[in-house]
C-alpha cells in the first residue's frame, strides 16, 4: 500500500537553517547598508563604526550649527586681522595731529571726523583695536595658565596646599579691581600694554584657580582615574592624560567670557588715566579725551565707544556659545 505523500515542499539543509533564504539575507544586508548611508555616524550621539562621540566632537558639532558662534567668530576674526595689519583699512598715521581740523565732523577721506587735537578718529579707532586685542588675549592667557596651574595642583593634592591657595584667593578677591588698578598703575610710567596685562593677571588668576580646583576635584573622583591610580600611574601621568583633558572645559568657558571683561577693564583704567598713556593709541584714552566735548562733537566719543562695545559683546557672545556647547547639563 503506497504511503501518503506530504503536500509541503521539501527544504534543503541551508533553507532549513535559514528560513529567510539567501534572498532574505541579501535584502537584510541591503537595508542595513542603506541605513548606514543615511546616517554615516551611526546612532544618535555615536561616531563612525558606532563609537561614541567625545565631548569635544559634540561641542564642535553644536558650535558649527550655532549662529551666535558663527557671527561672533567672524567679528573676532575681523578684529584680529585689523589688529595685526591695521594698514589694510587705514592708511593714515594715528598720531598725526593738525589743530586746524580739531573737532571737525565727517568729511571725504575722514569718515569719523577728528578729535580735539585734530587727529583722524577713524585711524585711531582702527589702530586702537591692536591695543585692546593684545591686552585681552595676553591677559587671558596669563590668567588661564597661572590660575589653572595653582588651582589644578590644589585640587589634585589637597591638604595644606589647598588650604594655602584658598586663603590666598580670599585675599585677592577682597581687593577692588578699579581701586587696585589706581594704586598699582599710578606708579608706572610706561606707556606700553604690559603693566596693564600684568595687573590683570595679578588680580584675575584667583577666579580661574577656583574653577580649575573644583573641576579637578570632580574629575579625579571618576572611575578611570581611580583605575589608573590602581595600575600604578604616576601623578604627572594622571594629571596630563586623564584629569586635564576632562577638567579643562570650564576653564576655557570662563576664560573666553573673561577676555571681553579684560578689554573693558583696560579701557576703564585708560579712561581714568592710570592705564595706557599717550602716545599709546587706546579706545579708553580717546573716550577720556572726548568726554568733555560730548555736546559739541559727539562723534569723537561715539565711534571709539561703539568699537569697544562691539568688541566686548563679540567675545561675551563667543563665551556664551562655548559654554552652551561644553556644558552637558544644557544638552
Amino acid at each position: 500500500m503506497p504511503e501518503p505523500q506530504s503536500s509541503e515542499p521539501s527544504q534543503s539543509p541551508d533553507e532549513a537553517i535559514s528560513p529567510a533564504g539567501a534572498g532574505g539575507a541579501t535584502d537584510l544586508a541591503l537595508e542595513e547598508g542603506a541605513s548606514l548611508e543615511k546616517n554615516p555616524d551611526g546612532a544618535d550621539g555615536a561616531g563612525p563604526a558606532g563609537k561614541p562621540r567625545s565631548l569635544w566632537s559634540d561641542a564642535w558639532r553644536d558650535l558649527r550649527r550655532n549662529p551666535v558662534f558663527i557671527i561672533s567668530s567672524l567679528v573676532i576674526l575681523f578684529l584680529v586681522i585689523i589688529s595685526i595689519w591695521p594698514s589694510l583699512i587705514a592708511s593714515g598715521d594715528p598720531l598725526q595731529a593738525n589743530l586746524d581740523d580739531a573737532q571737525k565732523g565727517s568729511e571725504p577721506g575722514h569718515p569719523f571726523g577728528f578729535d580735539p587735537q585734530g587727529r583722524d578718529v577713524y585711524t585711531r579707532v582702527v589702530y586702537g583695536t591692536r591695543t585692546s586685542v593684545t591686552v585681552g588675549v595676553c591677559a587671558t592667557l596669563g590668567v588661564a595658565i597661572l590660575g589653572s596651574l595653582f588651582g589644578g595642583l590644589a585640587g589634585f593634592f589637597g591638604g595644606w596646599w589647598d588650604s594655602i591657595l584658598s586663603r590666598l584667593t580670599d585675599v585677592f578677591f577682597g581687593i577692588p579691581v578699579v581701586l587696585g588698578g589706581l594704586v598699582f598703575l599710578s606708579v608706572v610710567t610706561s606707556s606700553t600694554v604690559w603693566p596693564v596685562v600684568g595687573f590683570i593677571v595679578l588680580l584675575g588668576w584667583p577666579q580661574i584657580a577656583r574653577i580649575a580646583r573644583g573641576s579637578v576635584i570632580t574629575a579625579k573622583q571618576n572611575d578611570y582615574v581611580q583605575a589608573a591610580r590602581a595600575l600604578g600611574a604616576s601623578n604627572s601621568r594622571m594629571m596630563l592624560r586623564h584629569i586635564t583633558p576632562n577638567a579643562i572645559a570650564p576653564v576655557i568657558v570662563v576664560a573666553t567670557i573673561a577676555l571681553g571683561t579684560y578689554i573693558s577693564l583696560e579701557a576703564t583704567l585708560s579712561f581714568l588715566g592710570v592705564g595706557l598713556k599717550d602716545p599709546a593709541v587706546s579706545w579708553g584714552i580717546d573716550i577720556s579725551a572726548a568726554a568733555n566735548y560730548i555736546r559739541n562733537a559727539p562723534h569723537m566719543l561715539l565711534w571709539p565707544a561703539g568699537a569697544l562695545a562691539v568688541t566686548v559683546l563679540a567675545f561675551i557672545m563667543l563665551g556664551d556659545a562655548v559654554r552652551d556647547a561644553l556644558d552637558p547639563k544644557l544638552r
